[in-house]
C-alpha cells in the first residue's frame, strides 16, 4: 500500500503542518521541455483524451519539482462540448467559441452533462494516477459559472467582459438559467472526479474579479453557494481561486469552502487582518520567477512568514506559471519552501 503525503490536505483543513505544502498553478506543462515536445505532436485536447499520456503530463511536475500535490491536466472548458458548446482551444489565444450565447433560447438549447458518458478519459486518467502512480494528493478542478459563461458569451477571452456583464444585468432570467445549467454541469463533473479518486478540488473563477461586490452578491454568490453546498457532500477540501478578486474575499469567506486562493495583490497578513479564518493559498507573483534567485528567495520568505502565523497555508503562485520560467527554478523554490518553512514552524512550535 502506497503511503500518501497528506500535508496539503491537512493544511487545507486549517491544521498546523510540519512544513508549508506547495504546488503551482499550471505546473503540468507550459515551461517543461518534455511537455513542449509532446505539444509539437498533440493538442491539449488530444493529450486529455489519452489517459496514459495525460497521466504522464500530470505526474511529471511531481517527479521533477517534488511538489505536494498534482493537479489534473485538462482545461476548464473540457466539459463544454458535451453540452453543445462549439469550443476550440487556439494556441496563444485560449478557448474560442463559434456559437456564443446571445439569448435565453441559446441557454435553453444547452444539454446536460454526464461525465461517465461524455468525458470517460478524464475519469480514467484520475483512476490511473490515484490507483497506480501518485504518492501525493491529486487536485481535480473545474471552471466556475461566471468564468465559463464569460467565454460562452464573449466567444473567447476578453479584456473587459462587456458582453457578459451586459447580458447579466439586461436579461437576469436568462443569466440565472445559464448559471443553473452550468452549476449542474460543474456538480456532476466534480462529483465524478472525486469518485474516480481526486482528493481535493480547485474551482477557478479566474475572471470574476471583473465584477463589483454588489453584482457578485446578486448574480454569482447564490450559484456558488449552491455548488459548494452540494460538493460539501464529497468530503474533500474545496479551494476557490480568482485573479484580481481581492475585493471579493469577504464574500468568499461566507461560502462553504475550505481554502481561499489569493493572487499576488492581497498579502496573506492583510487577509487575516480582515478576519479571514479559512486556510489560504498563495501567493507569489509568477513574474518574480523570472527574477534573480535572491529576489525570489526574499519574496518567498515573506510569504512563508505571513503564512505560518496562522495554521492553514498552502504555498502557490498568484496565478499560473509563465512558459519561459526555468523548471530548475521551480525545483529549487519547492525545496526552499519546504526547508525554510520546516525550520520556521519548528521554531514557532517550540517557543
Amino acid at each position: 500500500m502506497r503511503q500518501i503525503n497528506d500535508t496539503l490536505i491537512r493544511a487545507a483543513k486549517g491544521e498546523r503542518t510540519e512544513y508549508t505544502p506547495v504546488w503551482y498553478m499550471r505546473q503540468a506543462g507550459r515551461s517543461q521541455p518534455e511537455y513542449r515536445k509532446l505539444k509539437e505532436k498533440y493538442s491539449l485536447e488530444e493529450i486529455t483524451k489519452q489517459p496514459e499520456l495525460c497521466a504522464y503530463v500530470t505526474r511529471l511536475p511531481v517527479e521533477q519539482y517534488n511538489v505536494d500535490a498534482a493537479i489534473l491536466y485538462k482545461d476548464i472548458v473540457t466539459p463544454l462540448p458535451s453540452i453543445g458548446v462549439d469550443v476550440k482551444i487556439q494556441q496563444s489565444v485560449g478557448p474560442v467559441i463559434s456559437n456564443p450565447i446571445r439569448s435565453v433560447e441559446d441557454v435553453e438549447r444547452l444539454g446536460e452533462f454526464y461525465p461517465k458518458e461524455h468525458t470517460p478519459y478524464v475519469l480514467e486518467t484520475i483512476r490511473i494516477l490515484t490507483e497506480e502512480q501518485l504518492d501525493v494528493p491529486l487536485i481535480g478542478f473545474t471552471g466556475a459559472p461566471f468564468t465559463l459563461a464569460s467565454y460562452m458569451i464573449e466567444g473567447g477571452p476578453s479584456k473587459n467582459y462587456s458582453k457578459t456583464k451586459s447580458f447579466m444585468v439586461s436579461d437576469p432570467k436568462a443569466w440565472f438559467k445559464l448559471m443553473d445549467k452550468l452549476a449542474d454541469m460543474i456538480i456532476a463533473d466534480i462529483t465524478a472526479q472525486v469518485e474516480a479518486g481526486a482528493s481535493a478540488i480547485q474551482v477557478f473563477d479566474s475572471w470574476v474579479g471583473a465584477l463589483n461586490v454588489e453584482d457578485y452578491r446578486v448574480f454569482i454568490k447564490p450559484v456558488m453557494t449552491r455548488i459548494f453546498a452540494e460538493l460539501r457532500n464529497e468530503n474533500v477540501p474545496l479551494i476557490l481561486f480568482g485573479v484580481g478578486a481581492s475585493h471579493l474575499i469577504k464574500e468568499w469567506d461566507d461560502l462553504p469552502i475550505d481554502v481561499i486562493g489569493l493572487d499576488w495583490r492581497m498579502p496573506i497578513r492583510k487577509a487575516r487582518e480582515m478576519g479571514i479564518e479559512k486556510a489560504l493559498q498563495g501567493n507569489l507573483d509568477p513574474a518574480i520567477l523570472l527574477a534573480d534567485w535572491p529576489v525570489i528567495e526574499r519574496r518567498t520568505k515573506d510569504i512563508i512568514e505571513q503564512g505560518i502565523e496562522v495554521p492553514g497555508h498552502i504555498f502557490n503562485l498568484g496565478h499560473g506559471i509563465f512558459p519561459d520560467v526555468n523548471p530548475e527554478v521551480l525545483k529549487r523554490l519547492t525545496a526552499f519552501v519546504h526547508d525554510y518553512s520546516r525550520e520556521r514552524i519548528a521554531k514557532l512550535t517550540h517557543e
